[in-house]
């Protein structure tokens, strides 16, 4: 029998899902920085907030959550079977939730979203295909030009600016027409605690020319996220060098490290080949259309 337990405070879900988010640290770690984040940083008031987990009995067999504080507010579902996707899809029905998206794992993600939109009327549409990725050995490229160094707060304004400019440019990047990627807004506050964590940056000749942010460990697995390049210095290898520089000093200790691509972004995706991430698993993001 399947259950589906709700909780709106993250450190009783890390408590209940500890077990299965440490058997799924990669492909379960969006949802588990998310979590550990909120349980560390005050969190602003979203129409939705909560995480979840899914049993069959006593055991935790997936988790999700919804947290996005941006419409249609879609869940993010890990992997879970798919039993406990439909009842997920079915509990938020009968609590009257309607869920505008499910992004996540396949094929568990692709189930929610089919049966909520079977239970409400309307159809399901992907607007990304993604892929997590996870480095093996890494290749640092050899000739690029410039050096990097970590950022500091007097880099707040520039890591605003590229930071909430990240998502403009997957979008340029990408050669899928469905892409969407939510305006992030990143405060001074924000971009502070994301400096704290982890950004590098790649200097030339004393400009900065790229970055690269890393989200913390959790379970002994750090994503790299996001790598950004302005337009005007793209082409020349910024971002793939600040990305190899950060896997390297990141992974210095054996922590896993993982990232996500686009499937339709060709450049991403070739990128991280050259120097080591190699395919895991596919994911979406649905948005369930009325």
């Amino acid at each position: 029998m399947v259950t589906i337990e709700f909780f709106t405070d993250a450190a009783e879900f890390l408590v209940e899902a500890r077990d299965y988010l440490a058997a799924e640290p990669l492909t379960a770690s969006v949802l588990a920085t998310n979590a550990d984040r909120a349980t560390r940083v005050a969190q602003h008031d979203e129409p939705y907030r909560w995480f979840a987990v899914a049993r069959e009995g006593e055991q935790v067999v997936g988790a999700a959550m919804r947290t996005a504080p941006f419409e249609p507010y879609p869940l993010y579902v890990c992997p879970m079977p798919e039993p406990a996707a439909l009842e997920l899809a079915r509990r938020l029905h009968d609590r009257g939730e309607y869920a505008g998206g499910a992004n996540g794992a396949l094929p568990a993600a692709r189930t929610v979203a089919e049966e909520t939109a079977r239970l409400a009327g309307g159809r399901v549409t992907v607007a990304m295909a993604s892929r997590l990725h996870e480095l093996g050995t890494l290749v640092m490229p050899p000739g690029v030009r410039g050096r990097a160094r970590r950022a500091t707060y007097d880099d707040l304004e520039l890591c605003r600016a590229w930071l909430n400019d990240f998502g403009h440019a997957a979008r340029e990047q990408s050669e899928n027409p469905g892409f969407a990627h939510e305006a992030t807004v990143h405060d001074d506050d924000q971009v502070r605690r994301k400096i704290d964590e982890f950004v590098l940056l790649w200097e030339v000749d004393g400009e900065v020319v790229s970055l690269a942010g890393a989200t913390p460990p959790v379970h002994g697995v750090i994503r790299i996220a996001p790598v950004y390049t302005p337009k005007e210095q793209r082409g020349h290898g910024y971002g793939t060098a600040v990305t190899a520089e950060a896997s390297r000093l990141l992974g210095a200790d054996g922590t896993r490290l993982c990232l996500f691509t686009d499937v339709d972004n060709p450049v991403s995706n070739h990128v991280y080949a050259k120097i080591g991430y190699r395919p895991l698993v596919d994911m979406a993001n649905h948005t369930i259309v009325p």
